[in-house]
């Protein structure tokens, strides 16, 4: 591969996320990967026109969605019509999808799927729990892991939902996750970064305490 000239961009967009009836107010990460001339977006929360001012002129080469929940993926139908860049998603979540866009996605996001943009591969790694289609984007080059809402700051992501697990997320990030360098950065979904070092001491005690 050639030599990389990628670099990692975070953009903040502020919106709301709908659950069983309720609203809540939240920020949450959108992640830029590439270089002066393309990049992928992973996650369009929110906020289109804040994503596009961060891309600026440059070539969007895929807009990659962790999973489906509605805050994650409410600026994709603004962004791929501004870009036309292609949607990938795990059809797992096709349902939630389903509730916040009206135009299906452009491509299945399967698990080990590879992507690469300016030198450097993200890795699609299938973690479930969270949602049933959750994904993260492993840059081994870049030593970076982009976690969604699987893997955050102090433990696993939220598994309230009917169609969410606590056990099976559990085994996602124990076992596909986990052993990754301790010094892999995690971005995350909402909130900020940490390392998979810092997370993997904690393991026991998020079983212990059931969240």
């Amino acid at each position: 591969m050639a030599e990389s000239t990628a670099r990692i961009e975070r953009v903040v967009t502020h919106g709301s996320f709908w659950w069983d009836g309720q609203e809540f107010e939240v920020d949450n990460n959108v992640w830029l990967v590439g270089d002066d001339a393309r990049v992928i977006v992973i996650d369009a929360a929110h906020s289109a026109t804040e994503i596009l001012a961060a891309i600026g002129g440059r070539e969007v080469a895929a807009i990659i969605c962790t999973h489906a929940h509605n805050d994650h993926v409410g600026a994709v139908p603004e962004l791929r019509a501004a870009t036309g860049a292609p949607v990938y998603l795990n059809p797992a979540d096709g349902f939630l999808w389903e509730e916040s866009v009206p135009e299906r996605w452009d491509a299945d996001l399967a698990d080990g799927a590879v992507f690469p943009i300016a030198g450097v591969e993200l890795r699609a790694i299938h973690t479930p729990g969270h949602t049933p289609g959750a994904t993260c984007l492993y840059a081994e080059k870049l030593g970076t892991l982009f976690s969604g809402d699987t893997l955050f700051s102090g433990g696993p992501g939220a598994t309230r939902f009917e169609y969410s697990d606590f056990g099976v997320i559990i085994d996602s990030i124990t076992d596909k996750l986990l052993s990754l360098p301790d010094d892999t950065v995690v971005c995350t979904g909402h909130g900020d970064s940490t390392t998979i070092g810092a997370e993997r001491p904690d393991r026991q005690a998020w079983i212990d305490r059931g969240y």
